[in-house]
């Protein structure tokens, strides 16, 4: 399990950041784990997969998509009649290869919706760094859209600063505020846009910690708040009742030296209302929250086939 294992360690370093660039990595190290699997029969080869399930799903306990592209890898070849190892190989890379050439072509079709929100002479805001949100900026460039970005800092990790870097590559004209202040700029703002990293089955959104006061405050300035997210950041266990978790990271990252005896808690995620979203964006068009679990059902029935609960 040594290529799991090192891409499992990343993860956890956040040494991989963004729940795309995680599904990525996960479901890559799982397929060139399989390449060097001494496994001589076919239980053998589903056993070290399940292992190595257990130890990726292990690493951040906030991505249901890394969740639930493994389990699709894994499924599949549980129903597949395949016996050999190579044999099932060929079969988990042929999936995977599928499986992210459809989200990335979905992801597409996301940024080019979503880039039909920001009209010439917007000032967008956004929080902490989102791939997905990212497209969507770069395709209004590629449109010839003119607009501004306020992005936030993003503490403790500062991923803002990774938005602003690009943003500034994409030649828009780019300001940084501190989280704190976005009261203050809420109201020169015409719309925000923020990334996800898990949708429930209720239509709330987990993301970096800090977005539920930015749409909080969106909320009360009146300002349209849309969540970019691709439908396979659903986690179905939150259809029966589960919440999703929010993983709470080392201390260290917010103070290395604080004083002994000081409690510091450091939550990564929160989540976002779904009375505070206006729209998300995704694959499907801009779709109501309340709306997700159907879409799932529709668009992605084998998220659901798991729990038994089958596309009507």
């Amino acid at each position: 399990m040594k290529i799991v294992t090192e891409a499992a360690e990343r993860i956890k370093r956040l040494e991989v950041q963004g729940a795309t660039n995680v599904a990525l990595t996960a479901v890559k190290a799982l397929v060139e784990q399989m390449d060097v699997s001494g496994a001589d029969n076919r239980d053998s080869v589903l056993a070290e997969l399940a292992k190595a399930k257990t130890i990726l799903f292990k690493t951040r306990e906030t991505e249901p998509f890394m969740r639930n592209a493994i389990i699709y890898i894994e499924r599949t070849l549980r129903n597949s009649d395949l016996q050999t190892l190579e044999e099932l190989r060929s079969l988990a890379q042929e999936v995977s290869d599928r499986l992210f050439e459809e989200f990335f072509q979905c992801r597409k079709r996301t940024a080019e919706i979503g880039s039909k929100r920001i009209r010439p002479g917007y000032r967008v805001l956004t929080h902490c760094h989102s791939s997905a949100v990212k497209m969507v900026f770069k395709e209004a460039v590629k449109n010839g859209t003119d607009f501004e970005v306020i992005i936030t800092e993003t503490r403790p990790k500062y991923q803002g600063r990774i938005t602003a870097r690009e943003l500034v590559e994409l030649g828009v004209k780019t300001t940084m505020i501190v989280d704190s202040a976005v009261r203050s700029f809420i109201k020169d703002t015409d719309l925000v846009l923020v990334g996800s990293d898990a949708i429930t089955s209720e239509g709330n959104v987990i993301n970096k910690i800090g977005s539920s006061q930015v749409a909080l405050v969106a909320h009360e300035a009146r300002i349209p708040f849309y969540v970019v997210t691709e439908l396979l950041k659903f986690n179905p266990l939150t259809i029966y009742g589960d919440y999703e978790t929010i993983e709470e990271r080392d201390a260290t990252e917010i103070w290395e030296n604080a004083p002994e005896k000081l409690n510091i808690r450091n939550p990564a995620f929160d989540v976002i209302r779904r009375d505070y979203i206006h729209g998300i964006v995704c694959e499907e068009g801009i779709i109501s929250p309340h709306s997700v679990t159907e879409v799932i059902r529709r668009r992605y029935p084998w998220v659901l086939e798991p729990l038994g609960i089958l596309p009507s």
